[in-house]
């Protein structure tokens, strides 16, 4: 280590020297900076910081990158008397992650984008320090000790997610997290790199997936045992949707509700801790002939 010193002068241009060195670069103007929004009229609340990191986490990945719908570039924030619940979408798979140990002091609801959430997801511990949350029509202010930080909500509407949500998925499939994630990440190294499609074909108490590639002739099954109750199903599904889902419930086993081939199938873990409910759901692909 060496000492450094700075020299900046009037046309902020910055000096840097050293024992052996000296280096240059421009500066600019500091009341160029942008100026902290004020909070004004706002709404407070406060949740655990553990509870609001694994919110941001259950729902990132599932946040759009479209800039043609803006509303989904961000998670939705959902406030009630009673819970707080995070909707993420990409209008192929769709996150609610529900918090009942939270409390808002009304009814609200606004859509933060995906870059301040990342920056929150770096920065909050994993654990039950308070964090303090305001927000009016155009900003949120997240506090935490002496950490602040402030963004701009996106000014959209949110989709009427709940009208996508299957009422009753009658058939329904559990299986070892593991197990599946597993064979996911083995038969899609043999699917169609554009649709990363893999068929699960449930007959009984087993599963087998299948994924094939007929441009380069690849083709890759494997069979697993599995708890079912329903009708013997084919259904079609991207597998990087279903691992990435899968990483997001915690518990050892996973329940699948399914209905038709051409239905959205739900995914939920079948353990959950007090407080908390998390609902996946991904859009089927159109099975090959």
């Amino acid at each position: 280590d060496q000492p450094l010193t700075f020299n900046i002068d009037k046309n902020f241009a910055v000096e840097i020297t050293s024992d052996n060195g000296k280096y240059k670069v421009m500066g600019e103007n500091p009341d160029n900076f942008p100026k902290e929004p004020a909070a004004d009229d706002t709404t407070s609340f406060t949740m655990p910081s553990s509870a609001l990191l694994t919110a941001i986490t259950k729902t990132l990945f599932a946040v759009s990158n479209d800039d043609l719908r803006p509303a989904m570039t961000g998670v939705f924030f959902e406030l009630d008397s009673k819970y707080i619940q995070f909707v993420a979408t990409d209008a192929h798979r769709l996150v609610r992650y529900k918090r009942t140990d939270v409390s808002c002091p009304k009814s609200d609801s606004f859509i933060v984008p995906k870059k301040p959430l990342n920056l929150l997801k770096a920065a909050l511990p994993n654990n039950n320090d308070e964090i303090t949350i305001n927000y009016n029509s155009n900003h949120l202010f997240v506090k935490h000790n002496n950490t602040k930080m402030s963004c701009r909500l996106i000014d959209a509407r949110f989709p009427d997610y709940k009208v996508v949500i299957p009422a009753d998925n009658p058939y329904k499939l559990v299986v070892n997290k593991t197990d599946f994630q597993g064979a996911l990440r083995r038969v899609s190294v043999f699917s169609n790199k554009s649709t990363n499609q893999v068929v699960l074909n449930i007959q009984g108490s087993e599963l087998q997936l299948a994924a094939q590639d007929i441009d380069f002739s690849f083709e890759g099954n494997e069979r697993m045992k599995c708890q079912y109750d329903g009708e013997d199903l084919a259904i079609a599904f991207n597998a990087k949707f279903l691992i990435e889902m899968l990483s997001g419930a915690d518990s050892e086993e996973v329940k699948v509700e399914l209905s038709t081939p051409t239905k959205a199938g739900i995914i939920k873990p079948t353990e959950k801790e007090d407080g908390e409910e998390l609902l996946m759901l991904v859009m089927p692909l159109m099975l090959n002939n």
